[in-house]
């Protein structure tokens, strides 16, 4: 039955990235600053990596824990007798606030930044950024995999139905779709969206230390990591010190986390750390 129901899941992924393409092709949210062909062969090749890491790395590890867990009545939910409704909502919403403290990791810890950070480096923000991550990144995720799921007790059920909505919305809210704003403040209100995570992507470092969550917008509002106020014409994907077109190349980008690092949030004697006096004062509001 999981098998049949995973390969649904592939399916209708594929018909998702189709759809959302196209609306993004056709109503984008920001002007490309680089071709679009050259990024599309960059992140497809980090994004194959990807793939071959998760195959031989993440999901052995995820299936063999789950497997675990399963076997061995192992985990938070095995300890609360619960509906299955109940069980199942509460594990999806431990999953994807686990993911919320992953990602803040990333940013937090210098060694894990440097992984994370070939994510930010794309000049442009759209449905392939969603999937161009630093293999290095993957691998170590399998290890926050271990203790997410053994920690929570996950189903194998619910696992899969999570790890759907959590790749589409990192699709969605990736994507270079422009929504209507007052569609997307109401959304926005649920799920992370566009508006929301292009300002985590900003060369502004107050900016990118915001905006963690993936499928729920609260965790960020819960955290007070919440920052919606930035315009979007204001906003320049990246991050300042590799904004340039050789810092993108695809060697460059692999061997990135293993070099001296450069101060991420400065360029020309230009500090890109704050930019707080040129917002609006309500971070909850968010604004074109």
């Amino acid at each position: 039955m999981l098998q049949e129901i995973t390969i649904w899941h592939i399916l209708i992924g594929i018909v998702i990235i189709v759809f959302l393409f196209l609306i993004e092709f056709n109503f984008p949210l920001r002007t490309r600053k680089y071709s679009f062909t050259l990024r599309l062969i960059t992140n497809g090749f980090l994004s194959l990596l990807v793939l071959i890491t998760v195959y031989f790395l993440v999901q052995p590890v995820q299936q063999s824990t789950l497997n675990f867990i399963e076997g061995n009545n192992f985990g938070l939910l095995y300890l609360i007798d619960l509906p299955p409704l109940a069980e199942g909502i509460i594990g999806f919403l431990l999953m994807d606030l686990a993911f919320y403290y992953w990602h803040l990791l990333n940013h937090k810890i210098p060694f894990l930044w440097r992984f994370h950070n070939v994510h930010h480096l794309d000049p442009d923000m759209d449905m392939t950024t969603a999937f161009r991550f630093h293999f290095g990144e993957i691998g170590f995720s399998s290890i926050f995999r271990i203790v997410q799921i053994s920690f929570i007790g996950i189903s194998p059920f619910v696992f899969i139905i999570y790890e759907f909505f959590f790749t589409a919305n990192t699709v969605f809210h990736h994507s270079n779709i422009k929504l209507p704003i007052k569609f997307e403040r109401i959304l926005n209100r649920i799920i992370v969206t566009p508006r929301m995570h292009g300002i985590h992507h900003s060369q502004y470092k107050n900016e990118t230390d915001s905006n963690y969550s993936t499928v729920f917008s609260w965790w960020d509002v819960v955290h007070r990591t919440i920052r919606l106020n930035v315009p979007q014409n204001k906003i320049v994907i990246g991050v300042p010190a590799y904004s340039n077109k050789e810092d993108n190349k695809l060697l460059k980008l692999i061997t990135h986390p293993f070099k001296k690092q450069k101060d991420y949030w400065s360029k020309n004697n230009i500090s890109f750390r704050n930019r707080e006096n040129e917002q609006p004062k309500n971070k909850l509001h968010l604004i074109e």
